[in-house]
């Protein structure tokens, strides 16, 4: 695009943190409460980055149009909130990806639809968070991905014009985000991704299948 790159936000579940284990554990301790056997965690780990509504459609086969869906929710994310750090881990390579980006003087941040409920605590307890620009989740601006207006919040937030970021994640509403803001966007493929997702069809600048490829792309632009 021509615009020297200022800034990386990436999207959170997936894409920074493996948190599969704690929302697949609460989806299953509603199932295990109400007599229904346990699933394992492959089950529900391709459906973690799509929150409430993933781990209730394995732990239940509901959607959000069924009407008990409210009342399921709510119940998953007083269970989740409960044990949201227990088994909740940074993905490997994560840690020097962001060290190295702060060394080539980059800022980044967060742009997730995780609520402010867990994303606050959530980054408050892991270390890497602390040098974050930005942490913007689903309900901090009037607008949740895949409208542009997070990512432009966080660019705001960071002080460089959107056009100068690098947007990274795992599901396609990031990608239609990132294009939507005007950033350059790479597919996080080593993520959830969800059941029968095909990256390839999302449009983005690149993909990557480990987070230290990234800076391969960034020497390259």
């Amino acid at each position: 695009m021509g615009v020297e790159t200022k800034a990386v936000l990436f999207d959170l579940d997936g894409t920074l943190i493996d948190s599969a284990p704690d929302l697949g554990a609460a989806a299953d301790k509603m199932r295990t409460d109400r007599g229904l056997d346990s699933l394992p965690l492959e089950r529900y780990r391709p459906m973690a980055g799509a929150g409430a509504r993933g781990m209730l459609g394995v732990a239940f086969g509901i959607t959000p149009e069924s009407p008990e869906f409210p009342e399921l929710r709510e119940e998953f994310f007083v269970t989740y909130e409960r044990r949201m750090l227990l088994n909740t881990q940074v993905f490997d390579g994560i840690q020097a990806l962001i060290e190295a980006l702060r060394e080539r003087g980059l800022l980044w941040g967060v742009v997730t639809n995780k609520s402010m409920r867990f994303t606050d605590p959530l980054t408050r307890a892991i270390p890497l968070f602390g040098s974050a620009g930005a942490v913007v989740s689903g309900d901090t601006t009037p607008f949740a991905k895949p409208h542009p207006e997070p990512l432009h919040e966080a660019a705001r937030r960071l002080g460089v014009p959107s056009e100068a970021c690098i947007y990274v994640g795992d599901d396609e509403r990031d990608i239609i985000a990132g294009r939507a803001a005007g950033m350059r966007t790479v597919a996080a493929t080593y993520g959830y991704m969800g059941n029968q997702a095909d990256s390839t069809l999302w449009e983005a600048d690149a993909s990557i299948t480990s987070p230290l490829e990234l800076l391969k792309l960034l020497d390259s632009a």
